[in-house]
Order: C-alpha cells, then structure tokens, then sequence
C-alpha cells in the first residue's frame, strides 16, 4: 500500500520496562506499519507518565460532561487517526491498569458513546483497530483453563466494538518469556507483516 493510501495509525502501548520484548514488538509494529506508508502517532502510557485513577472529581466532571484538558489532548489524538493499534501484556487476565485507566478516562459519554432509547451507541468510527497481546503462559495452559478465547475480548468485545469500532484484528502472543530467541525473532517478522497489512 502506498503512502496516498496510507493511514494515520495510533498507537497505544502499555509496557513498563524499556528493555522488554514488548518494547521490540512495538518497533516491528511501527517499522510494518511505515513500510506500508501509514502515518504513525505512539502514545506510551508508562513513559507519558499517564494518570489511569479516575477519581471521585473525575467521576463527577465526567457526570457533568465536563473534559480535563489532558484528557481532551488524548481525545484529540483519538480523532486525528484513521486506525488503532493496542499492544500490552497480559496481567490478571486483562490489561494493565494504566491501559484500562485510559479507557476509563477518555472513552468518555458523548465522545466514544451516548445512550439512546435503544440502548448505547458508539460514536467512534476508526476505520481499523488491531490488539496484540503478550502472554507468559502457553496457549495449551490458557486453553486448559478454557480461557483463551477471551483473552482479547475486554478491549476488543468489551470497549472498542461497544464504542462504534467493528474492523478489529487481535492476536495474542504466547509464552513470551520462554520462547527461544529464534521463535522471538519469527514472532517480530510476524508482527511487522501483520502490521504491513493493516
């Protein structure tokens, strides 16, 4: 795809720890999605020192309908892209509370959502949204627990597809921290395809 066709893409990433192998999943994501001639925004949450608490005066400015600025910024970068990309690891069967503090603070009523007699509606209309998410567990011990086709589904099932984004491609990443170094390096040359192809 050339560069006419190309996206505005944010990024979303939710990793602690500069050195990790997510750290390097990232990279491929951006080097796929450039070499694809998508235009690339990475919002890092830990490294942006992201506030996830929505507390009880935001609680109530949400109620009132009223946006802090920082989380306007957030919105405004949600609306600048074409495309989405989620990439964070798996904790406690869910995302990081960093990630799932974003959530809760800009997927705010009347921006991501709004109630109508016919119950929510979703006003996000991203053109595309891709999830990747790492595991330290094996598929064959998610699957034991009868949990692996959930892993993905509170961001993709429980947020994006409830905000209005239906175009969603997920795929989880297992045992990352015992794979051998030849498996990460195919696992990076996938993720840079999938991304390409977004």
């Amino acid at each position: 795809m050339g560069a006419v066709n190309g996206m505005k893409v944010l990024i979303v990433y939710a990793h602690p720890s500069l050195k990790s192998f997510n750290r390097a999943i990232l990279e491929a994501i951006i080097t796929g999605l450039h070499t694809a001639g998508h235009e690339t925004r990475i919002k890092d949450l830990y490294q942006a020192g992201f506030n996830p608490l929505l507390d009880e005066e935001g609680l109530a400015l949400a109620n009132q309908g009223v946006v802090p600025q920082e989380i306007r910024q957030e919105q405004q970068d949600l609306l600048w892209a074409d495309g989405l990309v989620f990439l964070y690891p798996l904790w406690w069967f869910d995302r990081p509370a960093i990630l799932k503090g974003w959530f809760d603070r800009v997927f705010t009523h009347g921006f991501a959502f709004k109630y109508t007699d016919q119950g929510m509606e979703g006003l996000l209309n991203h053109r595309k949204a891709l999830v990747i998410v790492t595991t330290g567990g094996s598929i064959a011990e998610f699957e034991q627990l009868g949990a692996a086709d959930y892993l993905v589904r509170p961001t993709t099932d429980g947020t994006l597809a409830l905000c209005g984004v239906t175009n969603i491609v997920d795929k989880v990443l297992y045992s990352v921290t015992t794979i051998t170094d030849q498996e990460r390096q195919q696992m990076l040359a996938d993720v840079r395809q999938l991304a390409a192809n977004f």
